[in-house]
């Protein structure tokens, strides 16, 4: 019989585990008569959300600078660290996976103009006792590791359906040095509420005392500095957002949220936090929107625009009217009902 946690090979992949409904409940240390208990099924996701060890976390350059001597950068774990924990809390014969692969038709990719096929992977995650969530990840098809790629970016996306590595997707990019080979020169330190202690101590994303961890020996006035140090930071990776987002939609966030045009006015950075999580979230919608552009072709654009009364999407200025043109785009792309 297959293994439980296998990769997918093939067309669509269906690996079942050899644990049986009444055996994963003795998984869960429950009687195999018995539903999981409340109490046992809150300990489980109490301990699926906490985030992994620091050792385990690594960072990709998402975005670089036009010299290259500065990229934005992100944190992320292996998909070895999600199987390794939920084989930690479950054993391997607790949970299942199964993989889907399909291929989309060929698209206009790049300024070459190269026809290029997209590859889809949908991954459905099984946690005995908890349930089921599926989720799907891409990767273009001239990219020597598409499956790999796709694969993992499905298995840990429905993890996160779960709360596992969910924490991951409050990060926001952060700038750095890069070496000649576009490395970071330096990995900047996890704040706070990313790490098992500070999780455990209650420390949560977006909150005014979520400050980095301070090493042993520094004084309240090196935390009072690196939280200057991250007002700064912060108003950096605003700033880098104008070319993600166009100017107008830009503008209208800063706008919306904190009544200003340039992030440098905002002094407060709760609401500097505020304006970068939605800058994010319309990087997000860009993305979906892309998607459905890319599977369906630009001409579904035309009727979606003019239904806003818009002539480009250059002219969205606020989050609501991406939303909408993202919808309907995904609805005309068969991505969404």
């Amino acid at each position: 019989m297959s293994p439980a946690n296998g990769h997918a090979k093939g067309a669509a992949v269906n690996q079942p585990s050899e644990t049986t409904g009444p055996l994963a409940a003795e998984v869960l240390d429950l009687p195999a008569t018995s539903p999981p208990s409340s109490q046992k099924l809150q300990e489980l996701f109490k301990e699926l959300v906490i985030p992994f060890d620091p050792s385990l976390i690594e960072w990709r350059v998402t975005n670089t600078t036009k010299d290259k001597t500065r990229g934005q950068v992100i944190p992320y774990a292996d998909q070895r660290a999600y199987t390794d924990r939920l084989n930690g809390l479950v054993t391997p014969a607790g949970w299942t996976r199964k993989y889907a692969i399909h291929t989309s038709a060929n698209f206009q990719r790049g300024n070459d103009q190269r026809m290029v096929a997209k590859i889809f992977v949908t991954c459905e995650l099984t946690i005995f006792g908890l349930g089921s969530h599926s989720a799907t990840g891409e990767e273009w098809t001239d990219d020597d590791n598409a499956g790999t790629s796709a694969e993992a970016q499905a298995f840990k996306r429905a993890c996160s359906c779960f709360g596992l590595g969910r924490y991951l997707y409050h990060f926001s990019g952060v700038w750095v040095d890069l070496d000649d080979r576009k490395r970071p020169k330096r990995i900047p330190r996890l704040l706070g509420w990313a790490t098992p202690k500070g999780w455990c101590q209650g420390l949560r994303p977006g909150r005014e005392e979520d400050t980095m961890l301070p090493h042993s020996g520094e004084s309240a006035a090196d935390g009072q500095g690196e939280k200057s140090e991250e007002l700064t930071a912060i108003v950096g990776q605003i700033e880098a957002m104008a070319e993600v987002l166009g100017r107008r939609l830009y503008r209208g966030v800063l706008k919306n949220i904190a009544r200003v045009w340039n992030p440098t006015e905002i002094h407060d950075i709760d609401i500097l936090r505020k304006v970068l999580e939605r800058m994010h979230a319309g990087e997000r919608g860009l993305r979906r929107l892309k998607a459905a552009v890319d599977k369906a072709g630009p001409e579904i654009m035309v009727p979606i625009l003019q239904s806003l009364r818009l002539h480009s999407l250059d002219q969205v200025d606020c989050l609501e009217s991406l939303k909408k043109v993202v919808y309907a785009a995904e609805v005309a792309a068969g991505l969404t009902h």
